[in-house]
């Protein structure tokens, strides 16, 4: 027996990938940010998650589930790239994640900020053609370029869009929140193929009806979830670079995550932690409780 705060500082404390002969999901650690726009910081995302993760158990009951039982899960350790090229990081991200989907598992990612849902969107395009995405956030993330670039936190979806990685029927925002440019992001963003949530609709159409609206968008497509932290509310996850006040609470977005038991999620990630502005690992937890919620979604339908 050993103590949870002790023990070898994996997600959950699961075996590492050179540890077992397959792996059914896969967590990765991408610790890059690079790509921020604001505060800095999620670089030390990946380990302060995995820190936050030691009371996490075996048994799921809000699931009724097994997940590490029912699949082989384990931690892949970190990817890492370049933190002075985005160019070269964002490469260097699609060929690590290229190489580890090839070995059959699914990935659930711990960033890192945004900028790297770009380059595993590019990986999982080659293996299931276009994407459904599902994306939690306070901000839409298909802006063009910040300063000239093309390539940071503010563009994935846009980039991921225009590259033709996506199923422009079925894309979603969820939680969107806060003042923007102008008028023409909303109408942008839908011409790169997005349905917006905002977070106010969870007073209007309640949680049952997110769902409602969710399930319906995507249908049986495979379904890839990105989860900025910055969705919850400040009070629920301080430990981020861009947040914005009126954002859902933990409670409201595990029950969200559960829903999607009822769709296909072939991969996902959680990004945004800067663990320097959280405190109490409030922040942490919640990530942590989310990435455990997907990997027992991900678990049950590979059962």
């Amino acid at each position: 027996m050993v103590p949870r705060f002790a023990g070898a500082p994996t997600f959950a404390r699961l075996p590492r990938l050179d540890e077992v002969d397959s792996a059914d999901i896969a967590v990765v650690g991408i610790p890059f940010d690079a790509g921020t726009s604001y505060r800095p910081g999620a670089r030390f995302g990946p380990s302060h998650i995995r820190e936050s993760s030691r009371l996490l158990r075996p048994y799921n009951p809000a699931q009724d589930a097994k997940p590490f039982a029912l699949a082989q899960v384990v931690d892949a350790g970190d990817i890492a790239v370049n933190p002075f090229n985005i160019d070269e990081a964002v490469t260097q991200i699609n060929e690590a994640m290229t190489e580890l989907l090839n070995t059959g598992a699914r990935v659930l990612t711990l960033g890192g900020d945004h900028t790297i849902a770009f380059p595993i969107l590019q990986s999982l395009h080659a293996k299931y053609g276009p994407i459904a995405v599902i994306h939690f956030d306070a901000h839409l993330d298909t802006w063009d370029t910040y300063f000239g670039a093309p390539v940071t936190h503010g563009t994935p979806f846009r980039r991921a869009s225009e590259a033709g990685l996506l199923d422009l029927t079925a894309c979603m925002h969820v939680g969107i929140r806060g003042p923007l440019y102008a008028d023409t992001d909303l109408t942008d963003d839908a011409a790169l193929g997005f349905q917006v949530i905002n977070s106010t609709d969870a007073d209007d159409l309640g949680i049952d009806g997110i769902i409602g609206k969710m399930r319906a968008r995507v249908g049986d497509r495979p379904v890839y979830v990105s989860i900025d932290i910055d969705v919850l509310d400040p009070a629920f996850a301080p430990g981020t670079g861009t947040p914005e006040a009126g954002g859902l609470t933990s409670r409201e977005l595990l029950r969200i995550i559960r829903s999607l038991d009822a769709v296909n999620v072939i991969g996902a990630d959680i990004v945004e932690v800067a663990p320097a502005y959280d405190h109490a690992q409030i922040t942490g937890i919640a990530a942590a409780h989310l990435a455990y919620d997907l990997i027992t979604v991900m678990a049950r339908k590979l059962a």
